[in-house]
């Protein structure tokens, strides 16, 4: 259903911290034609726990406008509210979103059968597609294999967006869930070789600023031309580590802002980025040849 380069879009904000409206349709237009496949707004990169309800609301349909069907918006809808994501997730059908993209409940800490109820009660209140979003270093919990087996019996519970980085994990959710249950990953690190253990994808954070790169990678890999998707892989590596040297979006933020396409702007908790932060971002950015 969903394959290849998918981003998890930032959501650019002017200095005095509203939401750019314009910059986000002017990103998500840059996107599609450097050749990305898919659109994730306001997943974890896009700050969605410090978004309103209204903004959080406004960006999907921002999105699915600038997008104009023309390649598949997968809306950020999680909560650990389960009413919250019931709520978000009807949104983003009635605004046009392709799927929804549903985080494990934060904080929370349910277990495996409050998992199992949780991501139900969305699927049966919600007529769209649910890519689950497994993420134990942000959410705590760690959904497992048993579980999303239970869970991908549900018509409208497509695949998942793995950010465990095990990569044998996306062999035993095959062998459990199937090989029609849609695989992408969630960590830049691993993404060629997650689709070398049987994934479709992965939505990145990276492709923010490097998309053409990203999707050539992909895009190479599914020609059966392995060598190029592994030298453009080991070359966006500088660029993988430095969007990570801080707690993300603040990396991939401030690596925009370099390209003009938002400012450096991340609301709080998230601090601006350190100085040696900046030089890292800025040295990566240019030994992978997005700046001179």
């Amino acid at each position: 259903m969903f394959k290849g380069s998918l981003v998890a879009l930032i959501t650019p904000m002017r200095s005095d911290g509203t939401v750019d409206e314009k910059a986000f349709q002017d990103l998500v237009e840059w996107q599609i034609a450097e050749g990305t496949e898919g659109l994730i707004p306001v997943g974890t990169t896009g700050e969605s726990p410090t978004l309103s309800h209204a903004e959080h609301m406004r960006v999907v349909e921002l999105c699915v406008e600038a997008a104009r069907r023309r390649v598949p918006v997968i809306a950020g809808t999680g909560s650990n509210s389960t009413r919250e994501a019931i709520e978000l997730t009807r949104h983003a059908k009635e605004a046009g979103a392709d799927a929804a993209l549903v985080v494990t409940p934060y904080y929370n800490k349910p277990t495996q059968e409050g998992l199992y109820l949780h991501f139900k009660a969305i699927a049966d209140a919600a007529d769209l597609p649910i890519v689950i979003y497994n993420i134990p270093p942000r959410s705590v919990i760690d959904m497992s294999v048993e579980t999303m087996a239970r869970l991908a019996k549900h018509p409208n519970i497509v695949g998942v967006k793995d950010a465990t980085a095990n990569l044998a994990r996306p062999l035993h959710t095959r062998r459990a869930c199937g090989e029609a249950f849609c695989q992408l990953s969630g960590e830049d690190h691993t993404a060629v070789a997650f689709l070398g253990a049987g994934g479709h994808g992965c939505i990145s954070v990276t492709a923010n600023i490097a998309p053409r790169l990203c999707f050539e990678m992909h895009k190479a890999w599914r020609e059966g031309r392995v060598a190029e998707a592994i030298a453009i892989q080991d070359r966006l590596l500088p660029l993988h580590d430095a969007l990570f040297c801080e707690t993300s979006p603040g990396p991939v933020k401030y690596a925009a802002s370099l390209l003009g396409k938002s400012t450096e702007f991340c609301r709080l908790p998230l601090a601006p980025l350190a100085e040696q932060s900046k030089a890292r971002v800025r040295e990566a950015m240019v030994s992978v040849g997005l700046l001179n």
